[in-house]
């Protein structure tokens, strides 16, 4: 079992309307610089990108009803690295929540540095989402 940290951040958009908007792998580098410094590239069943640490492949939730947007990363060493990423309903808004887990030989600053990279990711987000 690994450590676990889940971030959330509060969306002023009915929760339907944001997963509506962003729930196509296209739209994740417009938010998520965490997770892809350029464009996805469709590659069979995944999309293939550049990662902050170079080449990856990633294969997302499909689309469902339900506001879920977990996606698996493949970085071409070890296993895929699991992110959960759930959309729900927060009264007539939106909370945005993911998990990261510290993956094996992960030091606990690493683990930090990647929390913090998440946070300003759904901050930016959350200004992505004021314009849609």
């Amino acid at each position: 079992m690994h450590a676990s940290h889940t971030l959330s951040i509060a969306i002023n958009r009915p929760w339907r309307e944001l997963y509506e908007a962003i729930w196509r792998p296209e739209a994740f580098p417009n938010w998520a610089s965490g997770l892809s410094k350029s464009r996805l590239e469709p590659d069979g069943d995944a999309w293939k990108a550049d990662g902050p640490e170079g080449p990856i492949r990633i294969r997302f939730t499909a689309h469902n009803p339900f506001g879920v947007m977990d996606h698996y990363v493949d970085t071409g060493s070890g296993p895929p690295i699991y992110i959960p990423l759930r959309i729900i309903a927060n009264g007539d808004g939106t909370e945005v929540l993911l998990t990261l887990f510290r993956q094996p030989g992960m030091t606990a600053v690493r683990f930090q540095a990647d929390i913090e990279w998440v946070r300003r990711d759904l901050l930016a987000l959350q200004a992505l989402a004021a314009t849609l």
